[in-house]
């Protein structure tokens, strides 16, 4: 149940970071669901081994979508351009 409870909270982080984040990603569902819990294990590992949160803390909900972006972010610049 953890699993699943993981898969859809990352969906749901993925989808506002890619709605704050500007620019055309273009991706499906899974891609989504993947940078979603990848920012959210990002930001839980920093900001708890900066000990800046715990996992009961509102602020984590914050942090895992600043982490998603991030990893768009990053994934737009290594991402290899399309030609038309």
């Amino acid at each position: 149940m953890v699993v699943l409870y993981t898969i859809l909270i990352g969906f749901f982080i993925g989808l506002i970071a890619r709605a704050l984040k500007p620019g055309d990603d273009r991706m499906g569902i899974l891609a989504t669901t993947a940078f979603g819990i990848g920012g959210a294990l990002l930001a839980r590992y920093v900001g708890q081994t900066m000990n800046w949160y715990h996992d009961s803390d509102p602020l984590a909900f914050i942090a895992a979508v600043t982490g998603s972006i991030v990893l768009l972010t990053v994934f737009a610049l290594v991402r290899p351009k399309r030609r038309p």
